[in-house]
């Protein structure tokens, strides 16, 4: 496969995961361990499998494409029949699965259907249910089956009778058990359903919609189709009305009461052998307080945190011990440590990622001592920490009655590789079907100037000193969601090689603001998400080219970036185009306004009280300024960053008769997966770079 081909291989393979185990979970005795994995690296439907860790074997426990039908289906109308159907395997198969107690029984959906499977036997059956399917739970004795049909939060046993609803929503925009669009999108969470341990009850979310902001996604492509209609919580605005419910078998109702006045948020929630829990967020997000649920619906007060500009969410928490021991966060000096009882038990330097789960006292989590680098770590029952990877990489895993599945993501191998670890027994490769890469990212890592930036720089397969200074290629993230300097391998470097390979410097670097490097480091950003941002990349270019003088062409400087990096680039050549040159901004959230609440307050505060901040973030007022070329490219079905942000730039240059370019691109969301849009929309960019750069 030639290499001029990486960007379809990009879209053929979801950027290396088709083929690749995911989800790994580990079952209570430790001797099995379940993932999902589709058959190759170009196959989209995914597989539910299970690894012996005796044996090494593994086994397929469940195939989409062999199922069928569903239960019932042979009794709906002939067009509904087929569409669900077609929807088993457009949803790529089995996209996640929920497993027992025990890791014996796990339930998924394929098309809206409900299934079973014993994975002990390694057998399969529909359950009938009363609704189509989304977010089924088992509950840990394995004997109900919790889910959202209809906006409802139903129960079905697994025998397929007694199928009821708990809770039925009031009006067309309110839904019981999912997650509304803040927390999936924001605060990492993405359920709104929890099983008591003895399943007999269920903490549930109601969420009321009806505040928020109704917007409108229509195709330009496809006039005869009616526009999509979204809740959408524009910073600023309304946010949904998230409640929460006890809600028992034997039908009580109990409303959780707490200041919703001054906690709109639920970040977190759960229940274990301690009882049901959830933490909540004032509107300012200074605020988080972690609270028990007692079985009245009152709540008492089991932690509180603080921070001057915003708590940080840590993924995973707050979460407690089989003891009882709340396990979460806190920001103290400039270390994200891990907190038992409110008490720090990571060192200073170590910053927190994640917390990936506890058995026991035991508390899985990963952390960061190197901004390049996460490693997986274990605090263990007698207090001490125990690191369980080692070297350069991305790791992270899970683990269970002794065993450990250990993922790590590393150059070469942008999905990762998978390996079972126990005493006493050898490791254990869970196979990996991904495509290789069709070419080899070869980054240099660098640490540039006073803030030791980490950088990576991408120069042309077999480039020589000789060869003269390269044009250059700014290709940054930069912003506070994730690190892209990295040792992890992932595919944004094999873009950047690719860009490389047609004759730049490819240079990213992670500046203020980007995560893993400290609390100070995160917050340094606050009420200013455009002006440090740049700042580092200027800085990051100008020590490069001190660093290796000779190598770039200051003279002829391109930046490209996809969302916020999007968003960074067009500000690059509206602000400094004495050192930026070109610009392609791709799905650039360009009007601040215009994105979600929780998100966007966290940086700017509320643009009623700090309408300044907004102003000086968003871009549409640079729009005179702009004097270098300019490629604005948008998805015109992006619900994330929606498409008025490219067109209001775009008008806002267009008032100001700065010339520019815009491509809108049909039916495209905010990551682009067709495989004709996705190779075409590259050699795109690169001609328009090499155009304005006057490269030939």
């Amino acid at each position: 496969m030639p290499t001029d081909s990486l960007p379809r291989q990009l879209a053929r393979t979801r950027r290396f995961t088709l083929g690749a185990p995911t989800q790994p979970s580990v079952t209570a005795d430790g001797a099995t361990v379940l993932f999902l994995r589709s058959r190759g690296g170009t196959d989209p439907l995914t597989c539910l499998w299970a690894l012996d860790t005796g044996t090494g074997e593994e086994r397929l426990i469940a195939d989409p494409a062999a199922l069928g039908a569903g239960e019932g289906d042979g009794e709906l109308p002939e067009a509904e029949r087929i569409r669900r159907e077609r929807a088993r395997v457009s949803a790529g198969g089995i996209t996640a699965y929920s497993t027992d107690a025990t890791g014996r029984l796990a339930v998924f959906t394929l098309g809206g259907a409900l299934w079973l499977a014993d994975c002990e036997r390694g057998t399969v059956r529909p359950v009938r249910t009363a609704a189509e399917v989304y977010d089924p739970r088992l509950d840990l004795a394995g004997r109900r089956i919790a889910y959202v049909g209809g906006g409802a939060l139903r129960v079905v046993t697994v025998d397929g009778t007694d199928d009821r609803a708990l809770a039925e929503p009031e009006a067309a925009d309110v839904a019981y058990g999912i997650a509304e669009h803040a927390a999936a999108e924001s605060m990492y969470r993405t359920r709104a359903h929890w099983w008591s341990p003895d399943g007999t009850a269920l903490l549930v979310a109601r969420v009321d919609n009806r505040p928020v902001s109704t917007l409108y996604l229509a195709d330009p492509a496809d006039p005869q189709q009616r526009p999509r209609t979204i809740r959408y919580p524009l910073a600023g605005t309304a946010n949904a009305e998230v409640t929460l419910r006890l809600l028992g078998l034997d039908g009580a109702r109990t409303e959780v009461r707490w200041d919703r006045t001054a906690f709109e948020y639920v970040t977190a929630a759960g229940w274990d052998a301690h009882g049901p829990y959830a933490a909540v967020q004032t509107r300012d997000q200074r605020t988080v307080r972690t609270l028990a649920i007692e079985p009245d619906g009152t709540t008492r007060l089991l932690a509180e945190r603080h921070d001057e500009h915003w708590v940080e969410l840590v993924p995973g928490l707050p979460v407690r011990t089989a003891a009882g021991a709340l396990v979460d966060a806190a920001d103290l000096g400039d270390t994200r440590h891990l907190t038992v009882d409110g008490k720090p038990v990571t060192p200073p330097g170590l910053q927190l990622a994640e917390v990936l789960g506890t058995e026991g006292e035991r508390i899985l989590f990963t952390a960061l001592d190197e901004p390049t680098e996460t490693q997986l770590w274990s605090r263990e029952p007698d207090g001490g920490l125990r690191k369980l990877s080692d070297g350069p990489g991305v790791h992270s895993g899970t683990g269970r009655a002794g065993t450990l599945v250990l993922t790590t993501r590393a150059e070469g191998h942008p999905a990762g590789r998978s390996t079972v670890l126990r005493a006493g027994h050898p490791a254990l490769p869970l196979t990996s079907h991904a495509q290789p890469p069709v070419l080899t990212a070869r980054p240099e890592l660098l640490r540039l100037g006073p803030r030791e930036l980490r950088a990576a720089l991408f120069l042309p397969t077999g480039h020589r000193p000789e060869d003269g200074p390269l044009p250059v290629l700014l290709a940054p993230y930069a912003g506070p969601a994730l690190r892209i300097v990295t040792t992890g391998g992932a595919w944004w470097g094999l873009v950047s090689q690719w860009y490389a390979d047609q004759g730049f410097a490819v240079l990213a670097v992670d500046g203020r603001g980007t995560p893993g490097r400290g609390p100070h480091w995160d917050k340094t950003i606050h009420g200013d998400k455009a002006g440090p941002a740049l700042e580092d990349q200027v800085e990051g270019l100008h020590a490069a080219a001190r660093l290796r003088p000779g190598l770039l062409d200051l003279d002829r400087v391109a930046i490209r970036g996809w969302s916020y990096g999007g968003y960074l680039a067009a500000l690059a050549v509206l602000r400094r185009p004495d050192v930026f040159h070109a610009a392609v901004a791709g799905a650039a959230p360009t009007d601040q306004r215009l994105y979600d609440t929780h998100w966007q307050e966290r940086f700017l505060g509320h643009p009623d009280e700090h309408p300044e901040r907004y102003d000086a973030c968003s871009l549409l007022a640079d729009a005179p300024k702009l004097r270098r070329p300019l490629l604005i490219v948008h998805g015109l079905a992006d619900d994330n960053v929606l498409p008025v942000h490219a067109l209001r730039l775009s008008g806002a240059l267009l008032a100001a008769g700065r010339p520019h370019e815009l491509l809108p691109l049909s039916n495209t969301a905010h990551d682009p997966r067709d495989e004709t849009v996705a190779e075409n929309l590259h050699h795109h960019e690169l001609a328009f770079l090499k155009r304005s750069l006057g490269l030939g």
